[in-house]
């Protein structure tokens, strides 16, 4: 649905492009998303019993978690080179993607998607044959593999993580995709919107300081090394198992890079739709 809130007017609508028959459609599935409720991390918790959770906990520190995220999004940002991209895509530089077409972009991003959700299978499949002991490395290692994933992703439609509202953005992804519920989603669903907003209008650095007295950031590593501590465990649970750990880590982490790599390619699409003037922003449509 195409709102025209925060000041824009109906008046405005005259000036936005009109979506093509595939917009619409990739639309709706942006809507869709949005709506969906976290599901998947809650009810592998329901299935398993307290004192592996709890082991899971130990192995999967907050702290550790924080640090993965403070290095891990250097290294991802890093690993997800453009040139194939450039390739495919028939251009010279990654920032003609942003005008060039939805349609290339989204098949662009289902590659890289997929190639995430295949490495985050093997990975998990190696370190989860370990049992407990896998999960020090397991986690470290999906992180820097999910953000791979959403700065690649990211990529495809033209946006390369070059500002602070860009990496703000990046991290308002993954914490949209680890929610542990469909309130966490939407709080991650109205940093993305915030951030949209204030760095079209060049005042990012203004929101951060209005709203968070002068911290350099709205989603800090602390909140969401909490969160994904939280959504981590519950998957990797039955990991500690070592008969069970080889498939569980194979199937949480391959499911862990499809719900990331979905928030990155529904976010990537609002954000190329809004600066392409096809709308102006999607709807929460929680009810």
């Amino acid at each position: 649905m195409v709102n025209f809130e925060n000041g824009w007017g109906a008046e405005m609508e005259a000036d936005f492009n009109p979506l093509s028959f595939y917009e619409q459609e990739q639309l709706s599935l942006i809507e869709q998303w949005k709506k969906e409720s976290p599901g998947m991390a809650n009810h592998v918790t329901s299935t398993v019993l307290k004192p592996v959770t709890w082991i899971a906990e130990k192995m999967i520190p907050q702290a550790a978690i924080k640090g993965a995220l403070d290095f891990a999004n250097l290294i991802g940002k890093l690993l997800a080179d453009e040139s194939d991209l450039k390739r495919d895509a028939g251009v010279r530089s990654i920032s003609e993607l942003k005008q060039k077409d939805l349609a290339l972009s989204d098949r662009l991003a289902n590659e890289v998607h997929n190639w995430g959700i295949g490495m985050a299978g093997g990975e998990g499949g190696l370190t989860g044959a370990a049992g407990a002991i896998g999960i020090a490395a397991d986690v470290p290692a999906i992180i820097t593999l999910a953000l791979r994933t959403i700065h690649k992703i990211g990529l495809c439609y033209g946006y390369e993580a070059k500002t602070k509202g860009d990496q703000e953005f990046i991290f308002g992804i993954m914490s949209a995709s680890g929610s542990n519920s469909i309130q966490e989603k939407q709080a991650a669903l109205a940093v993305l919107r915030n951030i949209q907003i204030h760095v079209m209008n060049n005042t990012f650095d203004q929101l951060v300081k209005q709203q968070f007295g002068g911290q350099t950031t709205l989603l800090t590593t602390k909140v969401l090394a909490n969160q994904l501590g939280i959504n981590l465990t519950k998957r990797k649970a039955l990991q500690v198992i070592p008969a069970l750990g080889a498939l569980v880590g194979a199937s949480v982490n391959g499911w862990y890079i499809k719900e990331v790599g979905w928030a990155a390619r529904r976010s990537y699409q609002e954000k190329w739709l809004i600066d392409n003037h096809k709308i102006h922003e999607v709807q929460d449509g929680v009810h």
